[in-house]
């Protein structure tokens, strides 16, 4: 039985993830900033931990608690949709320290084991934003753009030692809470100068059919660890797969 460590596991992609592999008779550690074993079914292969990947000693009780792993999906994230202008350095920071610092550095706790054992995969959750940019999403995009670069560059370093890295690249999730997740970083609202924008993409948006479901990723990223001729970059949901086409 193969055990994964999961990123950001209270709700959203996190959330489907975890409970897709245990479906499928994984051993799931899904960690969360602060844990809740309700959202998830009771299971005796099931282990909740707490975990915030800012936080190097959070990083290495998780890691050392979760014991051997397999595989490690970097899912956590934090959001932010608001104009550069109406963005403060203190939340580009905040960003930045969770999608791309916080990636790297679970990452960089999980390699020495996998590097000695020979075997191992890492998904990176990322957004389709980093195909085709969108307005008022800059700091969120320019985070998870440095996530795939990161990810490109690890998988040629990591390949002499059987490990492998990938990237699975959702679109748009109104399922998820990255709406809600967004709020405290955006209080004091949009700049006026940018507000009829806001109003337009918003409402682009609410037309849209195409969209991407938790379950899309989870799919994605189950492939991305059991198959090896996977792309690197796998997108997850309706509108993503249309971005490849045009």
């Amino acid at each position: 039985m193969k055990t994964i460590l999961i990123t950001g596991c209270s709700s959203g992609f996190g959330l489907e993830i975890a409970r897709y592999f245990l479906d499928r008779d994984w051993k799931v550690v899904a960690t969360m900033r602060t844990p809740r074993e309700d959202v998830l079914p009771r299971s005796k292969h099931l282990s909740v931990l707490a975990l915030d990947v800012t936080d190097p000693e959070s990083i290495r009780r998780a890691v050392e608690a979760a014991g051997p792993i397999d595989v490690l999906v970097n899912n956590a994230g934090i959001g932010v949709l608001n104009a550069l202008e109406g963005t403060s350095m203190d939340i580009a920071r905040e960003v930045f320290e969770t999608n791309t610092l916080g990636t790297i550095a679970m990452t960089q706790a999980v390699l020495p084991q996998f590097r000695q054992r020979k075997a191992g995969v890492v998904v990176n959750v990322t957004s389709t934003v980093t195909v085709r940019s969108l307005p008022l999403l800059s700091v969120y995009t320019a985070s998870k753009a440095a996530v795939n670069a990161f990810t490109e560059s690890l998988a040629l370093e990591l390949e002499p030692f059987n490990v492998r890295a990938s990237l699975v690249l959702p679109g748009r999730a109104p399922d998820t809470r990255f709406g809600e997740n967004a709020q405290p970083r955006m209080q004091d609202g949009f700049p006026e100068p940018y507000a009829d924008l806001a109003h337009r993409i918003f409402a682009e948006w609410e037309k849209s059919t195409e969209i991407t479901r938790s379950v899309d990723v989870a799919e994605a990223v189950w492939r991305a660890v059991n198959d090896p001729s996977a792309p690197g970059r796998i997108h997850a949901g309706a509108d993503a797969v249309a971005l490849l086409r045009t």
